[in-house]
């Protein structure tokens, strides 16, 4: 790499800035509030390079709740020739409000005042509860044991808001909050703020300022966008568009968390008969089919439906732990047969508000769960069960195939399936 040459994602620094006694609540957790950011190429271009400056870094700097902005641009020397520089500062206005501020002194002041002032806009619609010390394993118990007060003086609450455009002061605050698509969502971009469909869930951290735990403090996390269309014959389909969790946050739950505030707010709402997800990522795709297979399996009835023996029961009694195989020889005459009753499984799915093809892969993950490895009619039911989804689902392609070809490519993508519900399932159990 040239010496003038920098590498955009390294150069460009992103601060969630609190105030100073908010900042002495986080120990030393304090350096997660700087970060860098996953993709800089929807600004500075697919190889992620710019050019023209020695040691250039990018500050961009954002006041953690009402996320106001600043953005410094500094190096130690920079190529004379204007034609060949790129315009750092220019290039990055593009994407931001007209509203940064580039004195810091204003800023800071910014940050202290935003710091009690700030609170989250829209409604209300989910909360869970963190220990402020991670490190402990009591804590940690208390958490997985679902036992942590949100008065605990260790608690952190974390909370959920829905809005729309017609929600005071958003869009402006939207406006703030976009660059986090480009900067984290592969090929993610702008959305348009006159179609006024759109609806969003935003997640906001809530701690109590030391000292006066009386005073909270809002800093945010993430969000997610959500687009509504027509569902035949009176209601809409919500479909999950954009979804960001900053750097910091990933790999804590706090993903999961907010899908599960999005379908919850999905089943709470009679306006809303189905809940999709827009080209999911491989990793949110993941983290949709774990919290699905969760709730699930969380679900008494159609859980005891799918699995019973007769009518209802099996053996007397509910499934069993998640993972055990069903014993005496199959699956017995419960729903999820298989195959699966289709008219059944159709009741549950629009009661659940589940999108069709990701309810089928569900119910398949959840036979494969259940399969006795020595039952081969039900292995070779659920083998056809699977296997006519993915005809359906690939047909303009497996259509152009010979037939052996076809029955080939058939059980060579159902072995695939195979393999990557196995994958899922340990993220479950």
């Amino acid at each position: 790499m040239s010496d003038w040459t920098s590498d955009s994602n390294e150069c460009l620094s992103i601060s969630m800035v609190r105030s100073a006694e908010d900042t002495k609540a986080l120990g030393e957790e304090e350096s997660y509030l700087e970060f860098n950011p996953a993709f800089t190429y929807p600004i500075f271009g697919e190889e992620e390079k710019i050019y023209g400056y020695k040691d250039l870094n990018i500050d961009l700097k954002f006041t953690s709740g009402s996320l106001k902005q600043f953005l410094y641009v500094q190096w130690s020397d920079k190529l004379k020739s204007a034609d060949t520089v790129d315009n750092v500062d220019g290039i990055i206005r593009q994407f931001l409000p007209e509203e940064v501020e580039t004195d810091e002194e204003i800023f800071q002041a910014q940050v202290e005042h935003d710091a009690t002032s700030f609170k989250p806009s829209g409604e209300l619609i989910y909360s869970y509860t963190r220990s402020a010390s991670k490190g402990k394993a009591k804590d940690v118990a208390r958490l997985e044991q679902g036992t942590l007060n949100p008065d605990d003086e260790d608690a952190i609450v974390y909370e959920v808001y829905h809005t729309t455009w017609d929600t005071p002061g958003f869009k402006e605050y939207h406006r703030r909050m976009q660059i986090f698509i480009l900067l984290y969502i592969e090929a993610g971009s702008y959305i348009n703020e006159e179609e006024e469909a759109w609806e969003f869930v935003v997640l906001y951290e809530k701690r109590k300022r030391p000292g006066a735990p009386h005073i909270s403090t809002y800093h945010f996390v993430g969000y997610s966008s959500l687009y509504n269309f027509y569902y035949f014959p009176e209601k809409i389909r919500l479909r999950l568009s954009q979804f960001v969790i900053l750097g910091p946050y990933q790999r804590s739950g706090h993903g999961s968390e907010l899908y599960k505030a999005i379908y919850q707010y999905v089943l709470s709402q009679p306006r809303i008969g189905e809940l999709t997800v827009e080209d999911p990522a491989e990793a949110f795709e993941d983290l949709r089919d774990k919290n699905d297979l969760k709730m699930l399996l969380s679900t008494k009835e159609f859980m005891e439906e799918g699995f019973s023996r007769d009518a209802g029961s099996h053996g007397g009694g509910r499934v069993g732990k998640i993972g055990k195989a069903l014993s005496g020889g199959g699956m017995g005459k419960g729903k999820m047969g298989p195959p699966v009753d289709k008219g059944w499984a159709e009741k549950w799915r629009v009661k659940l508000k589940i999108a069709g093809r990701q309810f089928q892969r569900l119910v398949e993950m959840l036979i494969q769960m259940h399969l006795d490895p020595l039952d081969a009619r039900a292995l070779k039911a659920y083998r056809l069960q699977v296997k006519e989804r993915l005809y359906r689902f690939n047909f303009e392609v497996l259509a152009q195939l010979e037939k052996e070809e076809r029955l080939e490519k058939l059980e060579e993508t159902f072995q695939s399936v195979r393999e990557d519900y196995n994958r899922i399932l340990k993220l479950v159990y």
